[in-house]
Formats: C-alpha cells, structure tokens, sequence
C-alpha cells in the first residue's frame, strides 16, 4: 500500500513540473523549422534567446559546428547551414 501512494505522489509531483515547463516560441522566419526539428531534438529551444545577449555571428557558427562536432548532434550540413544564418539573423548580438 505504502508503494503504491509512493508511486502515486511521484507522478502528481512530475506532473506538476511539467505543467511549469515554458513555451518557447521562436521567432518567425526563414529556417525556424529547421531549429525546431533539430534542435529541441536535444535541448529546450530556450537556451536560443538565453544565449543571444552573449553570441555574435561568429559566436553561433562555433555553437551549431560544437553542437554537430563535439557532440554529435546528427544535421545535416544544408540545415547546420540553414540553422546557423536564422540564428544569426534573429539572435546574433
């Protein structure tokens, strides 16, 4: 009996942590989609506007080849392409 309270406070405590959860919405245009299908497939989208104070042009171009580079993130080299100019458009500082 005491599991099965147990087990029904955690999935009330989880579910609550997700109702907290943010929603990033990203800023519209050319290559969003791509960011969203590759992106978020690792990390929240929010590391995007968190980052963009302290990243420049050259700053995302590192960010997209680290994230492909060091840890493997699988793009392909037309949506790292795609995804690095919207970031630099819309987030670079």
């Amino acid at each position: 009996m005491r599991t099965i309270i147990a087990a029904a406070a955690a999935v009330l405590l989880a579910g609550s942590a997700f109702a907290d959860e943010q929603v990033i919405k990203l800023k519209q245009a050319p290559g969003v989609d791509k960011v969203e299908n590759n992106c978020q497939a690792c990390h929240t989208l929010a590391y995007i506007p968190m980052n963009s104070v302290y990243l420049n042009s050259a700053g995302w171009d590192a960010e997209v080849a680290k994230m492909i580079n060091a840890y493997g993130a699988p793009v392909d080299a037309e949506d790292a392409k795609a995804i690095a100019e919207y970031l630099k458009k819309n987030y670079g500082s």
